[in-house]
């Protein structure tokens, strides 16, 4: 199976193709998932169908080198940490082709917003910015890169001022601005956009390279963590307060994580959708190998074949529900999994 094939993924029996051949790569060839399914009593040669591929849970990132040995052993060209403080067991990714990660969020991020190089990137992630082995980081500083603007950069807990005037000034200049934020620090900017609100405007929901340049338009994309630092509160409150504070309708959302190399997008009230080779699942609570049908809750599934040269099939402690277009929605974190800087609320 090779990496290319994953990104021209375009139809259901597309994907259910690609996940079964590596799942019989991954099955042989990574050791840590190799001996889970052997464990199971699973037989990699009688799965013929994606519902029944076992889900690696997640925490074996905390503790095992989970990595898929490609023909030539080499060490992984990144490691990438989850956030956390030093006296929690992070988790990490092996990432064997930085490449591989470069291609996922670059193509995933151009299906829901289009070319980045018609947007100013700004980004106001403080916790992260300390986290130079943060996945996040690492995909928003090459979108800043790519998008080429002057403007497009980090700013820091103090440079709260400068980054509400450099989003005025942008706006004023009838240009696009993506602005990629934790969600603590967003509540957190003072004082207010005040001045912001006649300025930005949304765009359809599904953003287009060919709206130009001819107007201002602000994006607002949360990336979920509060991590403790604040009392916990809804989406659906995070939203409303966001929206009031940056003048826009909708709040977007990523969600991603260090274990996986693609991300989903939200371009409002929280429903998330997924690049062609990224698909959710959920799975029953008290019985990870029972499935759910489409709007019930339960634990997500997730399988990201951009994770070739890892493991493609995880097993989160995220809790949500799918839709039956595909799209899905992340409710909350079960209550004995560790607090992360996923895109994650209590609701």
């Amino acid at each position: 199976m090779n990496s290319e094939e994953v990104f021209k993924i375009r139809t259901q029996t597309d994907f259910e193709k690609s996940a079964l051949k590596i799942f019989r790569l991954q099955a042989e060839k990574n050791a840590i998932y190799k001996k889970y399914i052997q464990q199971l009593g699973v037989k990699a040669e009688k799965v013929n169908v994606i519902s029944r591929i076992p889900f690696l849970p997640i925490e074996f990132f905390k503790s095992n080198k989970i990595i898929t040995k490609p023909p030539v052993s080499r060490p992984p060209s990144h490691v990438f940490l989850s956030s956390g403080t030093t006296r929690m067991k992070r988790s990490k990714h092996h990432v064997s082709d930085i490449k591989l990660y470069e291609k996922s969020f670059r193509k995933g991020f151009e299906i829901f917003y289009g070319e980045v190089k018609q947007y100013h990137m700004l980004a106001f992630l403080p916790s992260y910015y300390e986290n130079k082995n943060s996945s996040l980081l690492y995909m928003v500083n090459d979108l800043m890169k790519s998008s080429g603007k002057k403007e497009s950069r980090f700013y820091k807990s103090n440079e709260q001022k400068l980054l509400l005037d450099t989003i005025k000034n942008l706006l004023t200049g009838k240009k696009k601005v993506i602005l990629f934020g934790v969600s603590y620090a967003l509540l957190d900017l003072t004082p207010p956009a005040q001045g912001l609100s006649p300025l930005s405007h949304d765009l359809t929901p599904n953003p287009s390279p060919k709206t130009g340049e001819g107007s201002s338009s602000l994006f607002v994309i949360e990336t979920g963590g509060m991590k403790g630092r604040r009392e916990e509160i809804t989406r659906e409150e995070l939203h409303k307060i966001l929206s009031e504070k940056f003048g826009v309708k909708k709040i977007h959302s990523e969600y991603g994580m260090t274990e996986l190399l693609s991300q989903a997008y939200s371009t409002g009230d929280g429903i998330f959708k997924s690049p062609p080779w990224m698909k959710i699942f959920v799975r029953e609570v008290n019985d990870p190998f029972s499935f759910l049908t489409h709007g019930k809750t339960g634990a997500l599934n997730i399988i990201d074949l951009a994770n070739i040269n890892s493991c493609s099939f995880i097993a989160t402690q995220d809790v949500g529900r799918t839709q039956n277009d595909g799209s899905f929605e992340v409710l909350g974190r079960m209550d004995h999994s560790d607090l992360r800087g996923c895109n994650l609320l209590a609701g």
